[in-house]
C-alpha cells in the first residue's frame, strides 16, 4: 500500500499534524452520541503514522463512559482534529473532515455501529497496527 503525507488541523490554525495513509482512505461513521453529534469521520491509523506538528499547548481533553478515548479539542477554536480513539487506544482517530483535500483521491465511508460496538471494533481493530 503507498502512503501519502496528509496535512491537517483544526479550525483556527493552533493545532497542525501530519498522517500518513493512502490517498484513497476508508473511514468509519460511527452513530455513538459524541460522533454523531460532531459529524466525526474516523480515519485510524497507527501512533508511527501521525505526527503533531504545532498545538499540544492549545488541546484540551475531555473523557467520558469507560475513560479510554482521549478526546483532544482545540481550546481556542474547539475542533476534534484528531484523538486517541477506545476502539484503537495504541493509535490516533484523525478526522477526515479535517485533512487538505488536496491530497485526496477518494474516501469511501463504513459504518461504524456502537449498539453492536464489539462486532464494529473487531472490523477495525488492525488499524492501528
Amino acid at each position: 500500500m503507498t502512503l501519502v503525507t496528509h496535512r491537517g488541523g483544526c479550525h483556527c490554525g493552533a493545532v497542525a499534524f501530519e498522517v500518513d495513509a493512502p490517498a484513497r482512505l476508508t473511514v468509519s461513521d460511527c452513530n455513538c452520541s459524541i460522533c454523531r453529534m460532531s459529524a466525526y469521520q474516523h480515519l485510524i491509523v497507527p501512533r508511527a503514522r501521525f505526527r503533531l506538528l504545532r498545538g499540544a499547548d492549545s488541546l484540551t481533553e475531555y473523557r467520558f463512559n469507560t475513560g479510554t478515548a482521549r478526546h483532544l479539542f482545540c481550546r481556542h477554536c474547539g475542533v476534534k482534529s484528531f484523538y486517541v480513539p477506545r476502539s484503537n487506544p495504541d493509535g490516533y482517530s484523525v478526522n477526515a473532515r479535517c485533512l487538505d483535500p488536496s491530497t485526496i483521491e477518494h474516501i469511501e465511508v463504513e459504518r461504524f455501529d456502537d449498539d453492536e460496538r464489539a462486532a464494529s471494533e473487531a472490523r477495525i481493530r488492525d488499524r492501528s497496527r
